[in-house]
């Protein structure tokens, strides 16, 4: 009698201990599909940019979005949606680009961002592969006789707050033991337009900007960027963290993008390599396997994206490359075969 009044004691705490344990493992597995799921029902993606970086992220006159931050998410669009143009891209300053990610303002947050330790651990993001290898650099006027960091003591900086740019001007002059007046703000373009009203005598920035940047100024010629580089800077699209299925999908997207330079595919050839013996090829394209299947997207995911979009290097050249202003060599942003850090685990 005592061991059948324990026995149903204890039940209730048995099927309560029961259903929250099952709850909590359907919460959990339910987490990596919530987004995806999201952007499937919507047939929307909502990408966060930065919008004011010709290169990376620009509005032109006639409202048209260009740079490889923007053709990362036409890309996640091609491959959900076959239609690299099923994308609204919402302008982000850097105070407030984590916030739209944490609350889910936007989807992705494609926007010249640094992956960082902290980042990756207390500010809530989950990053997908680099997409563009970055350092920091300081550009001045070629007048102004300053050729060095050293050149710099005393002098005003121009720098966007909010960002990793201002803690490494700050750690590398403290380093350096040089004393500067830092000037800061937190619009990227009143950071820029006070320097080229003079008020600064340098403004830091990713190098990339800066080369990017250099081309609005009244007279770009009369400015340069100083050899020394004062960080790393990889930059690279982020999710929210604890959607594993959605990181997963940009992550594999911006891969193909890169495993595609490597096996020669590119938007001109794509439908053709169809018909290819490779078996490589074959399971890049999605002619076999169902390696799509495991991201939730159809088979040929890869094959949309290129044929959308191009490979990593038609990227580039779009935005960046000798045919562009910018003339912006690739260096580190090439393939690991010709020197570069650019590398794609196997589409197997």
């Amino acid at each position: 009698m005592r061991k059948s009044a324990l026995i149903l004691a204890i039940a209730p705490l048995i099927f309560t201990i029961a259903a929250c344990s099952g709850e909590s493992d359907q919460t959990t597995s339910n987490q990596g599909s919530d987004r995806t799921d999201t952007v499937k029902s919507r047939g929307q993606l909502i990408c966060g940019v930065s919008g004011e970086i010709p290169g990376f992220s620009f509005v032109g006159t006639d409202g048209k979005y260009s740079g490889i931050d923007v053709d990362v998410c036409r890309a996640v669009a091609a491959a959900m949606f076959d239609d690299p143009n099923a994308v609204e891209f919402r302008n982000l300053n850097a105070k407030e680009r984590f916030t739209a990610v944490q609350t889910g303002e936007v989807d992705i947050l494609s926007r010249n961002t640094t992956w960082t330790l902290s980042r990756d651990t207390s500010v809530g993001l989950e990053f997908a592969p680099v997409v563009f290898y970055d350092g920091q650099g300081i550009m001045v006027r070629k007048n102004s006789g300053i050729k060095s960091l050293a050149d710099l003591k005393d002098k005003a900086i121009c720098v966007q707050t909010g960002t990793t740019t201002e803690q490494n001007l700050a750690d590398q002059m403290r380093k350096r033991g040089i004393n500067y007046k830092p000037v800061v703000f937190e619009d990227v373009n009143i950071t820029f337009a006070t320097y080229a009203e003079g008020r600064c005598d340098g403004v830091t920035a990713d190098r990339s900007a800066l080369v990017s940047r250099r081309t609005t100024l009244p007279k770009a010629e009369d400015n340069m960027i100083l050899d020394e580089a004062i960080s790393s800077e990889p930059l690279a699209p982020a999710v929210a963290k604890g959607n594993t299925t959605w990181n997963n999908v940009v992550t594999w997207v911006v891969y193909s993008l890169v495993k595609a330079e490597e096996l020669g595919i590119n938007s001109q050839n794509v439908d053709q390599l169809a018909n290819s013996n490779d078996p490589e090829i074959k399971r890049f394209l999605g002619k076999e396997g169902n390696l799509g299947e495991g991201l939730g997207l159809t088979n040929d995911f890869a094959a949309k994206v290129i044929k959308h979009v191009g490979n990593y290097a038609e990227v580039y050249d779009r935005n960046l490359g000798s045919k562009t202003k910018f003339n912006l060599v690739r260096g580190q942003n090439q393939l690991w075969s010709k020197g570069g850090l650019l590398y794609s685990p196997p589409f197997r």
